[in-house]
């Protein structure tokens, strides 16, 4: 499959486009140099609808379009229980996360624990999460993203790893996280586009002239096993996703991690004018959580029946591209890279963040403001290199690029959710049972996977998350308490919602409700 010329036109004409609005939206105005606060949090400005756009634009990408469609033509509909629980955790996160943190002014996930615990914790978790978004975050984008060019183009792989990198490296370099967020409302709304044109053209042509509707019918009649959300045991796939365990056990903790704690994805509502923009923003992206299924994963399952017998899962997406008419492949190899690079300068500019903010400043008693913002840019110029370098040796020999994330990252999440959790919810939690809980979740995850190897990892993460608690108890019940350490103020913290947002989450709850019955 080539490009024609008009296809070609509107890629360039959208990548010209996005990079002239990033850094239009960045300037600063007359006299103002740019700070800490302006590149890293977007001078703590952000309003709702970029909010939450931007927070599906940093959680959709490569490895989202392109890994789970792979999944959804292995394993079928239910790995969308990571896009629709996903919906229900950010409701968690803002009615109560949100608040805590917005509370007291916090800036970094490491910075939090800092102040909630002491240093120690914060720099093993800030060492953690940089090695986390440049190794598995970072190469995931780039490598997954590299197989949907060059399928689409014919470039040379390593060449397309390359060209993405050094994008969206430059879309982010000079603005920051104002650049990333405040353009991500084009960039989604490609991406919805895009997606739902791909996901009505496979659609289309299962249903041979009657209808997107008679397509997805004519593939639910063939492939009533790709619809089922709870995978029964016999199912070749139930260790990826075991039962009701998804529903009741691990992938809580793997969703509240990842929306609750993780740096790329709070920073953006860490940068809310206030918190009730932050909560309307976390609502918006929950309503879009419900949609990206029809996105990311029906796509795949339709390509069971479109391109049986491919050589790779995660082929998928691709090959279903290959059906779109000229001008049409265009704009949804458009929208492909618009949801690579979003992503992916969201990953390298929380990088530079963490770097920035909790290791270079930390050393520092005073601030010179445009020497911390240029200590982020070569940073980011870091991260982007050592993502080139380590994508295909790290993944270039996995199926299922989307399920190695999750294996990987499922050592650490329960430890982290411990920490969290008991940081903002029980004072007498210390640093040495925060430490516990996290060296702990890592060891025992090694330990359950080397005796237990037929443990599904969802059920390995939440009975490591259950061990982790009651070691993290343990041992701050066990050792001094140090009420000095501890500068979070929850005591005064106004977790009431307004209407607007409980009336949003209900309608997500019933929305996913019926869901899960209609694909039980």
């Amino acid at each position: 499959m080539t490009l024609s010329g008009l296809d070609i036109g509107i890629v360039v004409a959208y990548l010209a486009a996005i990079f002239v609005l990033a850094q239009w939206v960045s300037r600063e105005k007359a006299g103002h140099t740019k700070d800490a606060k302006d590149y890293f949090l977007a001078s703590k400005s952000l309003p709702w609808w970029a909010i939450g756009a931007s927070l599906i634009a940093a959680n959709i990408s490569a490895e989202q379009i392109i890994g789970m469609s792979g999944s959804g033509y292995a394993i079928g509909l239910a790995i969308a229980s990571y896009e629709w629980m996903a919906a229900a955790t950010l409701l968690i996160v803002g009615k109560w996360f949100l608040p805590v943190f917005l509370r007291n002014g916090i800036y970094t996930m490491p910075q939090f624990l800092e102040q909630r615990y002491g240093t120690r914790i914060r720099t093993l978790m800030a060492v953690f999460w940089l090695g986390l978004y440049v190794f598995v975050n970072v190469t995931s984008i780039l490598w997954l993203g590299a197989i949907a060019v060059s399928q689409v183009t014919g470039m040379d792989q390593m060449l397309a790893v390359v060209l993405i990198g050094v994008f969206a490296l430059l879309y982010q370099l000079y603005g920051g996280l104002k650049a990333v967020a405040l353009t991500d409302i084009v960039q989604v709304s490609l991406l919805v586009l895009g997606g739902l044109l791909v996901a009505g053209l496979t659609l289309s042509e299962l249903g041979e002239g009657a209808g997107v509707v008679a397509g997805f019918h004519k593939l639910w009649a063939a492939q009533p096993g790709h619809f089922e959300m709870i995978l029964d045991k016999d199912n070749p796939f139930y260790k990826d996703l075991p039962g009701l365990s998804v529903l009741i056990g691990g992938m809580w903790i793997m969703n509240i991690s990842y929306w609750g704690f993780n740096q790329y994805i709070i920073q953006r509502a860490l940068a809310a004018k206030d918190i009730g923009e932050a909560q309307k923003g976390v609502l918006f992206a929950a309503f879009l959580k419900l949609l990206m299924p029809v996105i990311v994963v029906l796509p795949g399952i339709a390509a069971v029946m479109l391109a049986p017998g491919l050589d790779k899962p995660d082929q998928a997406y691709p090959t279903m591209m290959r059906l779109l008419p000229t001008g049409i492949l265009g704009l949804v190899f458009a929208a492909l890279v618009a949801a690579i690079v979003a992503s992916l300068a969201s990953k390298i500019n929380s990088v530079a963040t963490i770097f920035t903010l909790d290791f270079y400043a930390k050393g520092k008693r005073q601030h010179d403001e445009a020497r911390l913002v240029r200590v982020g840019r070569i940073a980011a110029v870091v991260t982007v290199l050592l993502g080139i370098l380590a994508a295909k040796p790290l993944l270039g020999s996995f199926d299922q690029a989307f399920q190695y994330i999750q294996e990987y990252t499922g050592f650490f999440t329960p430890g982290i959710v411990v920490i969290f959790m008991l940081g903002l919810f029980w004072k007498r939690a210390n640093e040495a049972g925060a430490l516990a809980a996290a060296i702990g979740s890592f060891a025992l995850s090694i330990v359950l996977k080397l005796a237990w190897p037929a443990l599904p990892f969802i059920d390995r993460v939440g009975l490591v998350f259950l061990l982790a608690l009651v070691l993290a108890v343990v041992v701050s019940l066990a050792t001094a308490h140090a009420p000095e350490k501890d500068v979070i103020r929850t005591d005064d913290v106004d977790y009431r919602t307004g209407t607007s947002f409980n009336i949003g989450a209900v309608a997500v709850l019933g929305i996913l409700a019926a869901l899960y019955t209609l694909f039980w």
